[in-house]
């Protein structure tokens, strides 16, 4: 029997952010991922907007992985009246609670320091969601096996798959009426220094493929190399180095290269200060989940005793006090929010302060305006002078770069009947069309937001 399946793209289609996806199909309706836009005002301004489905009628959520532009609006789908089951790996769902509570928690803050400050033209400013919010959505919580296949219905069956990217996340495959829908999720690199390979998927009838870097390969450098310089530089100017960093998984890989360069004499004992409430909370999910990730436990061990870990904000302003050189790692990574901006604050404006920047800066963050030469950063309604040096290594980040999404695609032994780009901003979007059309003359689409694709099965 010929079935329609209604591809609503609710997100992360132009942009890197946002992540949704909804199948509806007559027996289920499904979400692929649930997150928030994030970066240019316009966007961020879309997730106060209800969903263009009813929430309700949705029966399930699936979560490729934790992070915020995925997982981070699921409360307010539960406020629209959702309440089905929202499945993922245990560690994704670990890292979605941690992430959720700890977007709550800086929601909250930030609404009622605006409403004293009051430098919001809302009145009152309100949170995204609460705390209370987040308890409510986390009661929908069911984990489920990688590499395993579990049924929705008699017609629908899904699996998640190891993708690398972060701690617990997967690609996602879902068997609909004998038709294969494989949502990428973010793709992980090989050779990563935590995590293992990501899995490929053998067969796609309808493939939706991230594409952050589809127009970049990323640099050729050394990282432990560049990283040396630039502590060394940092000592001989007697000066701070403040790395805003992603708490899931940049943290712990820096971490975890800083411990080995000191650990073979590369760098000197510079103390190293990690000050992120929400990172803490994922270096037990890498304690909890080790068949997840590559360290032993004596590593883990050894890592972790060897760095600062910062555990209240009266110790954030004591280590910004000590005039000693330092290395800072501190949330967030595109620098929107967390504990680096009270760093930054204060260190910004002194020439002897380096930020490095270790992650993808999407378009209006903090962190792209300083990637692209800001002279000037506004934190809380204030202007700040820039004349800290900034630096970028690329090659740190967790995606795939254009090679690598090619390679995760090449063992896929159909010609799909569709792929379509998602999770991209417009030039990579257009250029890994183009480089897809030539590589594997498939039939590629780029979506916009809020389309609806009307598949026959």
């Amino acid at each position: 029997m010929t079935q329609l399946a209604k591809i609503h793209f609710l997100g992360g289609v132009g942009t890197v952010t946002g992540s949704k996806f909804l199948i509806d199909l007559q027996e289920k309706k499904i979400l692929i991922d649930c997150g928030v836009f994030q970066g240019l005002k316009e966007l961020r301004e879309q997730n106060w907007q209800e969903l263009s489905f009813n929430a309700s009628l949705i029966d399930v959520v699936l979560l490729t992985h934790g992070h915020l532009d995925h997982v981070g609006y699921l409360p307010r789908l539960v406020q629209q009246g959702f309440s089905g089951k929202i499945i993922g790996t245990a560690p994704t769902l670990a890292i979605a609670e941690i992430i959720l509570n700890d977007s709550a928690k800086i929601y909250e803050e930030e609404a009622e320091k605006a409403n004293k400050e009051k430098y919001t033209k809302h009145q009152p400013a309100l949170p995204f969601f609460t705390k209370k919010d987040v308890e409510k959505t986390i009661s929908f919580f069911e984990s489920n096996q990688e590499d395993k296949w579990i049924s929705l219905s008699e017609n629908i069956k899904y699996r998640f798959q190891y993708n690398g990217h972060i701690i617990g996340a997967t690609f996602i495959e879902l068997d609909i009426y004998s038709k294969r829908f494989v949502f990428s999720g973010d793709i992980g690199r090989t050779d990563d220094y935590l995590l293992d390979n990501p899995k490929k998927p053998a067969w796609a009838d309808f493939l939706f493929i991230e594409s952050t870097y589809g127009n970049k390969l990323h640099p050729e450098e050394n990282v432990e190399a560049v990283l040396t310089k630039i502590i060394r530089e940092v000592i001989d100017k007697k000066g701070n180095l403040i790395i805003p960093s992603f708490a899931v998984e940049r943290l712990q890989m820096l971490m975890y290269v800083l411990w080995k360069l000191y650990k073979e004499n590369k760098i000197p004992n510079i103390p190293i200060y990690v000050d992120s409430p929400m990172g803490n909370n994922v270096l037990d999910v890498f304690k909890r989940f080790s068949k997840w990730h590559k360290l032993s436990e004596s590593e883990y061990n050894s890592m972790c005793n060897h760095i600062n870990i910062i555990q209240s904000y009266r110790e954030t302003w004591e280590t910004i006090d000590n005039k000693v050189s330092k290395i800072v790692i501190a949330g967030s990574g595109m620098v929107t929010g967390g504990r680096v901006l009270t760093y930054l604050q204060q260190l910004i404006d002194e020439t002897a302060t380096t930020v490095l920047l270790v992650g993808y800066q999407a378009e209006g963050t903090r962190g792209r305006q300083l990637q692209d030469g800001a002279s000037e950063i506004r934190f809380y309604g204030k202007y700040y002078p820039v004349k800290a040096t900034i630096k970028s290594i690329e090659s740190l980040s967790a995606h795939a770069d254009q090679k690598g999404l090619l390679n995760w695609m090449s063992s896929i032994k159909n010609i799909p009947e569709k792929v379509y780009l998602i999770h991209g901003e417009p030039t990579s979007l257009d250029a890994f069309r183009v480089k897809i059309k030539n590589t594997y003359k498939w039939n590629v689409t780029i979506p916009k937001l809020n389309d609806i694709e009307e598949i026959m099965i």
